[in-house]
């Protein structure tokens, strides 16, 4: 499976972690800047430098953060920001508040297969036993009621590439729909937000065929986490900066959402639309 540039990226700016729980340097507090956008709205607006990264300069945080901006966008974990900003960021109070263990482990369990899906594995340098155990001062993990509720939500995880059809029968897409617990309707495009970087993101409303345990609010974010998770999927189902729509069919199991077949929608595809006005009245 070949990583992205980012991905191979996020294991170095780890490394440099194990030197900075103790930096040994007097420091000073400053405003965070509008270029580290991801530490805004996290409850405080002064940082400390040298930080527990031990950067010393803005500009030496602000180019290491704007690497982990597409980690923190698969919405691995919902304290992954929080967590990172403790380090790169931390809050300008009379001691170094570190993340709890509970915090790293929970970020690290969330956060660890999007990186192997990128070949990339949690690194030592960010192992969990590096930080206090909750005795001590240190931001604390979510709560036990938002722990479970964010566990029971479905959430997209990192996969083998779905069967992309091109040519079928709406008898096919029948069994697909019979054979999977969610089908859905929606259009995808990919957009250029930096040079020789790419996103892929849903336009337009999203279309139920089979909801399953899809959520109806939250169906648009988690399909566009499924594709940053697995850009490479991405890459070979979008081709084009135009949107084109698709019918993703998939499983929900243990919380995990699976794609299995991905049917592109050509121009007046007489057979998708005759497969979804069958499956109304249909039986598997």
């Amino acid at each position: 499976m070949t990583s992205s540039p980012v991905f191979l990226l996020l294991t170095g700016f780890l490394a440099g972690l194990c030197k900075a729980f103790d930096i040994g340097l007097s420091t000073k507090c400053v405003s965070i800047p509008e270029e580290l956008s991801m530490c805004h709205d996290i409850g405080y607006s002064e940082m400390r430098l040298p930080n527990l990264m031990g950067h010393t300069t803005i500009p030496e945080v602000v180019s290491k953060t704007a690497e982990w901006h597409k980690l923190l966008q698969t919405g691995c974990h919902p304290y992954a920001r929080m967590f990172l900003c403790s380090l790169f960021a931390p809050v300008c109070l009379d001691t170094f508040i570190q993340p709890c263990r509970s915090m790293c482990e929970a970020v690290r369990d969330g956060c660890a297969p999007v990186l192997e899906c990128h070949d990339q594995s949690w690194p030592e340098s960010l192992n969990c036993d590096r930080f206090p155990a909750g005795d001590d001062m240190c931001l604390d993990n979510l709560s036990k009621e938002f722990q479970y509720i964010y566990k029971e939500l479905p959430k997209p995880t990192c996969q083998g590439c779905p069967i992309i059809e091109e040519t079928f029968s709406y008898r096919s897409v029948l069994d697909a729909f019979c054979d999977n617990d969610i089908a859905v309707k929606v259009k995808l495009a990919k957009r250029k937000f930096a040079p020789g970087h790419h996103e892929y993101v849903t336009e337009g409303p999203i279309e139920f065929i089979k909801q399953g345990l899809l959520l109806p609010y939250d169906t648009r974010n988690l399909v566009e986490q499924w594709l940053r998770i697995n850009d490479n999927c991405a890459h070979r189902m979008i081709r084009h900066s135009r949107s084109m729509a698709y019918i993703l069919t998939g499983n929900i199991q243990h919380g995990k959402v699976m794609l299995n077949r991905v049917f592109h929608w050509q121009k007046k595809d007489s057979q998708l639309t005759l497969a979804i006005r069958k499956w109304r009245h249909h039986k598997c």
